[in-house]
């Protein structure tokens, strides 16, 4: 688990915090529906990026249909009280955790500046970064907590320090 979801990871530790990422079974039926690995799929890949619009066009098709398919999947069988879900990027899954879980729900916008992202080798593609898939909560100004991540390591810390505290008062209620 890496970045700063990883931090949390290390810090609440596993029987408290579970990871969850909802691309992970968009990646696995997408895989097992074309024959393709789903492993590489995870990763961040030429492999990956290879299939990324396809499978973005289909993941939307999945949604349409059933717009908390991907969220009921990725909640089956975790049993910690903490979920991070890595990768929540439309309004229809926040709808979806807020529906179902309500005041629980705390939604955290993690953001960083372009400069930023390019320095960790981001690069822009076009019908790719500027798709829902990437951008489709860019509108969405109801964020509990917005953690900068523009590469000041202190600044973060802070942050993520405060969401922590916040957290442990939580679970001690």
């Amino acid at each position: 688990i890496a970045g700063i979801y990883g931090i949390f990871y290390a810090r609440l530790g596993g029987n408290i915090c579970a990871v969850l990422r909802l691309s992970g079974p968009l990646k696995e039926q997408y895989a097992r529906e074309h024959g393709l690995d789903f492993q590489k799929l995870l990763d961040a890949s030429t492999y990956k990026e290879t299939y990324r619009r396809d499978m973005i066009c289909w993941g939307e098709e999945k949604r349409q249909a059933d717009p908390g398919f991907f969220c009921r999947k990725i909640v089956e069988g975790v049993s910690q009280p903490i979920w991070l879900v890595s990768d929540t990027r439309r309004m229809s899954d926040i709808q979806w955790f807020q529906e179902a879980y309500g005041a629980l729900t705390q939604t955290v916008r993690v953001v960083a500046s372009e400069q930023s992202r390019q320095q960790r080798g981001w690069v822009f593609t076009r019908g790719v970064d500027d798709a829902e898939s990437e951008c489709g909560l860019d509108s969405f100004g109801d964020f509990d907590w917005v953690i900068e991540n523009h590469g000041d390591e202190q600044c973060l810390e802070d942050q993520l320090e405060n969401l922590l505290e916040f957290i442990h008062a939580k679970l001690q209620r």
